[in-house]
């Protein structure tokens, strides 16, 4: 494990985060590219037992196991801890990890345990506030799985709380730490693509894996599963092996989409754009074919209009998430600008420009064709005695592709930056705020989807209108 660390950080030393390049390098500043190579080789130094960082996972599903392995990537961090309801996955967890593993079913012993500095918490959204409050409580740093809340009323308590704490907390979106990302704010920042008008983003799936129909067990039981435990915070229901296992899909325990997906749309948006969030809500969705039990829809569009602001023009924000998408799966966020398109897709960046002509239009599709013919041959030499041909074509710039490293991972990124700020007590960019601006929207879908309504949100005071 360790050997392959450190093949990994000389291979990134050796190409460097500068190959974020492109076919055109003066969009590529030295000051990004040295900010960008620090970024990746960060850890290539030796690490003291003081610099170990020994956490605690809360939820070893899906999510748990992949937030835990791309922590695990970091140099200098130890798991000592893994919580989990299923018996099967305390099981997997002493198969993966030894006999010697601290393994619960009751996330409260890991809170308690002095050895864990912080914990992964990647469990159904409507635990997130509880057990995020109650670690910060017990002196944990946290990372909190998106979305960051549930219910949008329990945000702002959540952070009040994270801040008051004096712990790092960050939530698990990791889109803000890409260096793709990153790229694109540097990007739009420069005006590259003019004054932003409109973003488009878009996350399709076409499978059932991609529609949460994960693989259950043949043992899942209200006791393998403690489902008492489980529904704890909810309204009490009769044990559902789908809700246990399919739990996004149902509004009682998850989020559906909007919390799923939209929030990394959102969460992206808003890290290029710097935006505070939008001011109007609407959604709109339907069941088209994951027609099994669940009470979210597998189809759903939002509309969010963003306001001017200090930090962006006005801009209409479209999202879209399909999950039975003919044209396959996709993440794609779309900058349209006054001037071009940035189009993120990955960790990757292509800038396409188009530019109007200094002059406006005349002829072609046009009325002139239907005046008389004296006022034609009129208004065609004023038309050219005021604009030169030079100012009458469109300024042809070449498009650029930026691209990520390969191998590079934008996952391991985000955790670096996590323990980053636990050990050198820097801010990180998803922090309770930012988590909550992102979700808070992303949630208000929900509520404007079951309303049919559009939702008010006041995006400075992070508050329903």
């Amino acid at each position: 494990m360790k050997d392959n660390k450190n093949a990994r950080r000389k291979f990134l030393r050796q190409i460097g985060a500068t190959t974020l390049v492109s076919a055109a390098i003066p969009f590529t500043t030295s000051a990004a590219q040295e900010k960008a190579e620090e970024r990746i080789m960060r850890y290539d130094r030796p690490f003291s037992s003081n610099d170990t960082i020994r956490i605690g996972v809360i939820g070893f599903g899906v999510q748990g196991h992949f937030d835990l392995n791309s922590a695990l990537e970091v140099p200098g961090v130890e798991v000592v801890a893994i919580c989990d309801l299923y018996t099967g996955r305390i099981q997997n967890a002493k198969e993966k990890f030894g006999k010697k593993i601290f393994t619960t079913r009751n996330y409260k012993d890991i809170l308690d345990r002095s050895d864990v500095d912080a914990v992964l918490i990647c469990t159904t959204d409507v635990w997130h506030a509880q057990m995020a409050h109650d670690a910060l409580a017990k002196g944990k740093h946290v990372y909190l799985e998106k979305p960051m809340v549930y219910k949008i009323e329990e945000g702002l308590p959540l952070i009040k709380a994270a801040k008051a704490s004096g712990k790092v907390f960050q939530v698990g979106s990791q889109r803000v730490s890409s260096i793709g990302y990153i790229k694109a704010k540097e990007l739009l920042a420069s005006g590259e693509i003019g004054d932003l008008n409109m973003v488009s983003a878009v996350y399709d799936r076409q499978s059932s894996i991609g529609a949460w129909e994960y693989t259950i067990p043949n043992d899942a039981n209200p006791d393998t599963t403690d489902w008492e435990s489980f529904v704890e915070v909810t309204e009490k229901m009769e044990f559902d092996a789908k809700k246990f296992f399919w739990w996004r899909a149902y509004k009682e325990l998850g989020t559906g989409v909007a919390g799923d997906l939209y929030v990394h749309l959102l969460s992206g948006t808003h890290l290029i754009t710097n935006s505070l969030g939008p001011e109007s809500i609407y959604s709109t969705g339907q069941l088209s074919y994951w027609k099994d039990g669940r009470n979210m829809p597998d189809v759903m569009s939002g509309v969010m209009q963003y306001p001017d602001s200090k930090e962006h023009p006005a801009f209409q924000l479209n999202l879209r998430v399909n999950f039975i998408s003919g044209g396959g799966g996709k993440e794609v966020i779309e900058l349209i600008g006054s001037e071009g398109v940035m189009r993120i897709d990955g960790d990757n960046v292509t800038v396409k420009h188009n530019i109007m002509p200094e002059a406006p239009g005349f002829g072609g599709y046009d009325s002139l064709f239907t005046f008389s013919k004296d006022m034609q041959n009129e208004l065609t030499r004023e038309y050219k005695a005021k604009w030169t041909d030079e100012q009458t074509k469109r300024k042809q710039i070449q498009d650029v592709v930026f691209k990520a490293p390969n191998g590079y991972s934008s996952h391991v990124d985000h955790f670096t930056n996590f323990f980053d700020a636990i050990r050198d007590d820097k801010p990180v960019v998803e922090d309770a705020e930012f988590g909550f601006r992102t979700a808070a929207p992303s949630l208000a879908c929900n509520e404007s989807y079951f309303k049919k309504e559009i939702i008010k949100w006041d995006p400075v005071n992070m508050k329903l209108v």
